[in-house]
């Protein structure tokens, strides 16, 4: 058995790296739980705000959360000024951006994010960033060499591509330069440790699988691990089948804030609220399963603050039913859990729907996940409710459903079992928010306050 694994071990040794690359490992096998810094500090956070809520983070990581992640601005020396000038880019000599020393002490010396990387990954968790697709409109200035290549910035660059709501970079371009650039980024982001990234202005306005693919190429390149992310939605679903190809997750909606509902003016459905995600999750459903995690974005419970990407501070706008409904939609859904609160300033109720193990362990364990029947109504009238059967696989499979009241006021119902997709027959369940026991009964009966849910174990 030893000579086998020695042998073994010497092959994969002597594999080129762009084909031993296709042995890493499934980098997302159940879908990402963690927490992502831009619903707190947007642009603003510092190595003292990560760390004091990654520390947080490890404290629950036995509830399965696992990536905490630096969103956008980490390698700006300004993240408070009005300008791209202003806020004063740092890259190397190559063109890739690195974090700046005056906000990540660490990071000093051209050490770059490897010290902070290896110090999570002593927590027990995972590191994660955040960039905008291309390459600096400067670095193209400066027409800086690409690593490892004979190609220079101006011949990566697709000046025709430039992110219409960021002004930080060029797109990059479809050639050999494009990808070498991507090439080098990956992988001194992999040296560093670097376990997920997520990419912003690449799945909708405008949807760019060029790049897409490269940077999917990059990381197959590294070797290593790395869940890849992609921003902002709504990503179409006739790119579905292309983007699962290349991506790990994929946002679904346009930025989701605390919000049950927002006015939009057409095209846009920027900022998208809670009552929304229903049925463009339910649209999802199909494409979800293990290394493919439609995302309908982070959760913006408890304290958002001190400096969040959208507004001023503030404690989540949503209602404590609102913010149960929410955890209670992505866990069941199977859709990725990123926490957007800032965990050092947890409150009670917060804290405990994070902390439920048997809700996070549904999102994790499920294998079969599924919108409920929807049963016929008057002609116009809106539908007012939401139902949701969830099974986890193993020799011991649990059954859970999920009732969910849209309706602005408090509903109370009596519900056949085949909404649900079970038998008609009677059932016991298990309410699983508030800990108890339901006898077994013909039809679910069931009160909900104004946009409140209940989940439920099937026992």
């Amino acid at each position: 058995m030893f000579q086998l694994r020695f042998v073994l071990a010497l092959s994969l040794a002597l594999i080129p790296s762009a084909i031993r690359a296709t042995y890493a490992q499934d980098p997302a096998p159940t879908p990402p739980m963690g927490w992502n810094s831009w619903d707190a500090y947007g642009l603003t956070i510092n190595e003292a705000d990560y760390r004091a809520n990654t520390t947080v983070l490890a404290g629950i990581r036995q509830m399965g959360w696992q990536y905490s992640v630096i969103d956008e601005g980490w390698y700006m020396h300004d993240p408070f000024a009005d300008s791209v000038e202003a806020h004063k880019y740092l890259w190397d000599e190559n063109g890739i951006l690195i974090p700046d020393p005056a906000r990540f002490p660490s990071a000093a010396n051209n050490a770059g994010f490897k010290p902070l990387a290896d110090w999570v990954h002593t927590q027990g968790l995972k590191f994660g960033i955040h960039i905008v697709r291309g390459i600096p409109r400067q670095v193209v200035a400066q027409n800086l060499p690409i690593a490892g290549s004979g190609f220079h910035a101006a011949d990566a660059a697709d000046q025709q591509s430039p992110c219409p709501w960021d002004q930080g970079n060029w797109g990059v371009a479809d050639n050999p330069a494009g990808q070498a650039y991507y090439d080098s980024m990956l992988k001194l982001y992999a040296d560093w440790g670097l376990d997920y990234i997520k990419v912003d202005c690449i799945s909708d306005h405008p949807y760019r699988p060029t790049e897409i693919r490269q940077i999917a190429e990059a990381i197959r390149k590294t070797g290593r691990s790395i869940v890849l992310s992609l921003s902002p939605g709504p990503t179409q679903l006739e790119h579905a089948a292309e983007i699962a190809k290349y991506a790990q997750m994929w946002r679904i909606t346009d930025d989701h804030w605390d919000g049950w509902s927002f006015p939009h003016k057409a095209p846009s459905e920027y900022p998208f609220g809670l009552k929304d995600e229903f049925d463009r999750i339910a649209q999802w459903t199909p494409y979800v399963k293990p290394s493919n995690w439609p995302d309908p974005d982070m959760l913006p419970e408890g304290y958002l603050g001190p400096h969040p990407g959208k507004d001023q501070a503030r404690q989540s706008a949503y209602t404590p039913d609102e913010q149960r409904t929410e955890f209670t939609l992505w866990a069941i859904s199977r859709s990725p859990l990123i926490l957007g609160t800032n965990l050092t300033k947890l409150d009670d109720f917060t804290r405990s729907l994070i902390t439920n193990k048997e809700v996070t362990d549904l999102n994790q364990q499920a294998v079969e996940s599924k919108p409920g029947l929807l049963p016929k109504q008057p002609s116009g009238k809106p539908f007012v409710q939401r139902y949701w059967y969830a099974r986890t696989g193993g020799p011991n499979p649990k059954r859970y459903i999920a009732v969910f009241n849209l309706a602005d006021a408090t509903t109370s119902s009596n519900l056949p079992w085949m909404l649900f997709s079970l038998e008609n027959k009677p059932y016991a369940l298990y309410d699983v928010w508030n800990r108890k026991h339901i006898p077994r009964a013909k039809s679910l009966h069931i009160v909900l306050p104004a946009h409140g849910c209940a989940l439920f174990r099937i026992e």
